[in-house]
């Protein structure tokens, strides 16, 4: 399958210079953009980086400005000093990962990951920021209890570098029925799990709301059950991972107001793939899924 993510993060070291066209912002933040009304403030808005790809990351920076928030998700070192330059949180840092198949439930990875995500981890604390994205990996073939006992195993072995850096690693959920098939962390259930062996407010997991939408459902009941494990949310529509409006199934004005109601202080990223063909559509887009999260 061709997954756009997968791709993405496949070519994180592509530098926000190669990504820089000669477009002006201005067409990008156009006259509704700018119309913008303040946001509420109930909710912390982002949005994945990977999904306005055909942006420069300067661009980007400046789109999200002019709409009014202030951070973007899955950017990694490279082009955290633009981001800086506009006084933008990478609220969801990437890049320590090997990919998204190959985890933390298989051993063999373990020191390699170790090595990667303790540097990782420095570099976050040392920009400033608070998050650090992981992932599961692949099952083939293996149990879920014995991924649980092995994800346990490797991720303790930087859980204490990362709660004394002030770090927290997040585990994003993700459908194994359409994108990610034979992804290991594919269920609620499995990644509370998780949480609850390692025991720590340094680890939680990312709640991408499509992706456990596909998988299991009953999204406001499991937010509102088990909030203290979800650190972050994903956003997009389903079926199809495009726009959150009233051509998907989900109906993102109440899960927004269930997560306001438990006291969340964390980030709500939209990370779906916006259909217009046109740039000053796309922004459209981003900037109605923002409005429409903004409870």
């Amino acid at each position: 399958m061709n997954n756009p993510r997968r791709t993405l993060l496949k070519g994180l070291a592509i530098s926000s210079a190669a990504l820089a066209t000669n477009v002006s912002v201005s067409g990008i933040a156009n006259a509704k953009a700018e119309k913008t009304s303040k946001l509420k403030g109930n909710i912390n808005h982002s949005v994945s980086r990977w999904t306005y790809g055909d942006l420069s990351i300067e661009e980007l920076c400046q789109t999200v400005k002019a709409l009014g928030f202030s951070a973007i998700d899955l950017v990694g070192p490279e082009d955290w000093p633009m981001l800086k330059k506009y006084a933008i949180d990478s609220s969801m840092c990437n890049g320590a990962e090997l990919n998204l198949v190959d985890g933390w439930i298989h051993p063999q990875f373990h020191d390699e990951l170790t090595r990667r995500y303790l540097r990782h981890i420095d570099l976050v604390a040392e920009a400033g920021y608070k998050n650090l994205i992981c992932f599961s990996g692949n099952a083939r073939g293996m149990s879920r209890e014995e991924g649980l006992k092995n994800a346990v195993n490797g991720l303790s072995r930087i859980l204490h570098h990362a709660e004394r850096k002030g770090v927290t690693i997040q585990m994003e959920l993700f459908n194994s029925r359409v994108d990610h098939p034979d992804y290991m962390a594919d269920n609620s259930e499995w990644g509370i799990s998780l949480c609850k062996a390692l025991g720590t407010e340094s680890f939680k997991l990312l709640y991408d709301i499509y992706h456990m939408q596909i998988n299991e459902g009953d999204i406001i009941r499991t937010i509102q059950n088990n909030h203290q494990y979800f650190g972050h949310y994903h956003t997009a529509g389903v079926p199809g991972r495009h726009e959150i409006d009233d051509t998907q199934e989900l109906y993102y004005p109440a899960i927004a107001r269930a997560i306001v109601a438990t006291g969340f202080t964390g980030v709500l990223a939209q990370e779906f793939i916006p259909t217009p063909k046109d740039r000053s559509g796309k922004i459209e887009s981003l900037r109605n899924a923002i409005q429409i999260c903004d409870v």
